[in-house]
């Protein structure tokens, strides 16, 4: 996951009730901008801030968990609320028209929670450390995010993965998301990772063999196009927890998860 931009929101800013519906161009209320004139928040107090939207609690094994009983546990459960409501009603439309249903998730801090990495690296990303932190495949669940691929699944729903994690990072990806019990079409042809040697030809425009100048909108976009229009499926909900994961189309319609913790433009 490459994050190339790293900014503070409030923790307010992600409580999510009313706002986790994502549209275009749409911002949650109350949420800074990264180019805001006025005196920014004291990080001190929004490291606090985070910690208390996450219930922050350090376990028996030293790992940064969220509590199940935090605010962000309860936005969360709300949006899941609401995107099983509506997954069911439109899969049913879906199908009731001739076509094949699909959702499509992220998986960093929509899947898989990275708040231990967060807190331990003081919100500074390393790529060499992230991907130390991935390949070690015990990344907690993101509350709910697990039974709602299964329900997904249940509805006969397509479900798949479009991840910012790079192709060398699949093997840890499969193990990780298998351990929270999202183990449901976990293959090549439904989990899309960036493969920035060898980019598939429906980034043509801003990928190549060894050179990778695709957006995380234009890599995202791209390849849920790639799976309406090459695969025959309709995306009735995208699940991610950037608004980079969400933005160009191709999906009825976007669930925003709450991720006080960074920004990737």
């Amino acid at each position: 996951m490459h994050k190339p931009l790293r900014i503070a929101a409030v923790a307010t800013a992600c409580a999510v009730a009313g706002a986790a519906l994502y549209g275009a161009g749409a911002a949650t209320a109350g949420q800074s901008t990264a180019n805001s004139t006025h005196e920014p928040y004291n990080i001190g107090l929004l490291t606090k801030d985070i910690d208390t939207y996450y219930g922050t609690t350090l376990d028996a094994g030293g790992v940064y968990q969220a509590s199940p009983d935090s605010p962000y546990a309860k936005d969360l459960a709300r949006i899941d609320a609401a995107a099983r409501k509506y997954i069911d009603k439109a899969a049913r439309k879906v199908r009731h028209h001739g076509e094949k249903p699909a959702v499509v998730f992220d998986i960093d801090d929509t899947l898989l929670l990275s708040l231990d990495y967060e807190k331990k690296t003081n919100y500074t990303y390393n790529g060499t450390t992230w991907a130390e932190y991935v390949n070690k495949a015990d990344r907690p669940a993101v509350f709910g995010s697990a039974e709602l691929v299964r329900y997904a699944e249940g509805k006969g729903v397509e479900v798949f993965y479009n991840s910012g994690l790079s192709e060398a990072q699949r093997t840890a990806a499969v193990e990780n998301l298998k351990k929270i019990g999202a183990d449901v079409n976990l293959d090549a042809g439904h989990m899309f990772l960036k493969d920035k040697a060898n980019p598939p030809a429906y980034l043509a425009e801003c990928a190549t063999p060894g050179t990778w100048n695709c957006t995380t909108v234009q890599y995202k976009s791209g390849t849920r196009q790639h799976i309406e229009d090459d695969l025959g499926y309709e995306i009735v909900a995208n699940f991610g927890d950037q608004y980079s994961d969400l933005d160009g189309g191709y999906a009825d319609r976007t669930y925003k998860l709450p991720n006080p913790t960074y920004f990737v433009s």
